[in-house]
Parts: structure tokens; sequence; C-alpha cells
């Protein structure tokens, strides 16, 4: 996890996925240690309030267009240009559906602005990951991914 300074723009990104584990593994993958208190993570559930329209980077879609799926794991500067190039050749996606590179290919989502209307108002469940109704669960996640737990 790293600090980012904000700063207004006119593009978003919002990575999420259907399951928890998928979570702590992408939001912790640099130091593989889940820190429930460095930059005071947070677990979010929403539900979408309509359709998202997704472009699909699992199965044979890198293939189609002459890429490969072997770019996410690689520098992050080349994988930033192919989602701006994405981003601009499929106008109607709202973001892309894609194999976790840290949680065996489990499905992992990034949405952008376009998705921003189908967000919903509140979450369904938010707590901050210091909460100790957590640790219980944090902790099977950081065995079956042989994370640490801070």
């Amino acid at each position: 996890m790293s600090l980012a300074i904000a700063r207004e723009q006119s593009r978003a990104i919002l990575y999420c996925a259907p399951d928890i584990d998928t979570c702590v593994a992408e939001a912790f993958q640099a130091t593989r240690r889940s820190d429930r208190v460095r930059g005071a993570p947070w677990l979010v559930v929403f539900a979408v309030r309509e359709p998202i329209t997704l472009l699909d980077l699992q199965g044979s879609f890198a293939t189609t267009i002459g890429a490969s799926t072997a770019t996410r794991p690689g520098p992050r500067s080349r994988t930033r240009a192919w989602a701006r190039e994405l981003y601009e050749a499929y106008p109607h996606m709202q973001g892309v559906h894609y194999g976790s590179s840290m949680n065996g290919h489990a499905a992992a989502i990034a949405l952008n602005e376009r998705a921003m209307a189908a967000m919903p108002h509140l979450p369904l469940f938010h707590r901050a990951l210091n909460d100790d109704i957590l640790v219980d669960v944090l902790q099977r996640i950081a065995l079956r991914l042989s994370y640490g737990l801070r």
C-alpha cells in the first residue's frame, strides 16, 4: 500500500473484488502483510444500483487484441499505458474485470469514473480494519494467503 497526494483530475479508479481474500491480497501485495493500522484501511461492501458494463480481460480477450495478460504483473507503467489505451478504445466500458495476480487469478475489478452513477449512496457494510470485529476474518485470510497480520 502506498500513500498518494490527492489532486483533482478527470479520471478515477476504484479497485475492488467480489471476495474479501482478493481485496486483502491486492491491497497488501507490496508487503504481504495485512496492516490494520497504517493508512487507516477500511473494508467496504457495496452493491451497485444498476448494471455496470465491464471489459472482461479474462479468457481470450487479450490474445484477440494482440496482447497478453502477462502484462498485468509487469511494470506498472506498462499496465497503466494498456489501461489508458483500453479506456480510449472502449468508451462505453465502465471498468475492467480481470484475474488477480495476487490471489490465483480470482476475479478482480477496476471501475472507472464512468461507473459513478451506478455507485450506491451508502455501503452495505463498512468497518475500519482495526475494528476488533474483523480480527478473526483477517487472521483466516492471512493464513490462507501466507500473509502477516498487524
